[in-house]
């Protein structure tokens, strides 16, 4: 008999990590219908982020640029997690969030006191003319993208920047 309860024991003990792993893997299709994980926009001038799904968990911090890229990493009914380009995680209302693509210029850079400026092409080429001079964290409506080269616009502004260089875009992303 105790040699059966342990045989159970150890075929228990081999499901038990296999489970977790799967319960803590990304979703290719979440509750949504869209896939986990993907990029998205910030709504408003001002979301809270929070330690978890619910008005009653504690705001972490607040969110005050609309148009700010983040990337949803889980779902739960109408909340998002997300994670923004330095990492940080939270919980925002689904309803603060949009569909609508955006990237971050070179975000990475924000934190060096010589960050290059990156140039706005006129063309999807490197040498073409630069139609404007881009700082590190300015925030680029994504019109398209081909896994090399978007074609964003910036204010008046439109061309054309390595994705390479956006945060928002996954690498080798295609966007129509």
């Amino acid at each position: 008999m105790e040699f059966r309860l342990t045989r159970a024991f150890r075929a228990m003990a081999a499901v038990v990590p296999v489970l977790a792993a799967l319960a803590t893997a990304p979703q290719a299709v979440a509750g949504s219908g869209l896939p986990v994980p993907r990029f998205v926009s910030l709504k408003a001038d001002r979301v809270h982020s929070r330690q978890g799904p619910g008005t009653d968990h504690k705001v972490l911090w607040v969110y005050r640029r609309a148009g700010l890229p983040v990337e949803v990493i889980r779902e739960f009914e109408g909340w998002r997690q997300v994670r923004d380009s330095d990492g940080a995680e939270g919980w925002v209302l689904q309803s603060l969030v949009s569909g609508r693509r955006t990237a971050l210029v070179t975000p990475w850079e924000l934190k060096s006191a010589d960050s290059p400026k990156i140039e706005l092409l006129a063309d999807d080429r490197l040498g073409a003319t630069p139609v404007a001079i881009l700082e590190a964290g300015v925030i680029a409506n994504i019109k398209s993208c081909d896994t090399r080269w978007c074609y964003v616009s910036i204010g008046d502004y439109r061309g054309y920047i390595e994705q390479k260089q956006l945060w928002g875009v996954y690498p080798g992303e295609t966007v129509r």
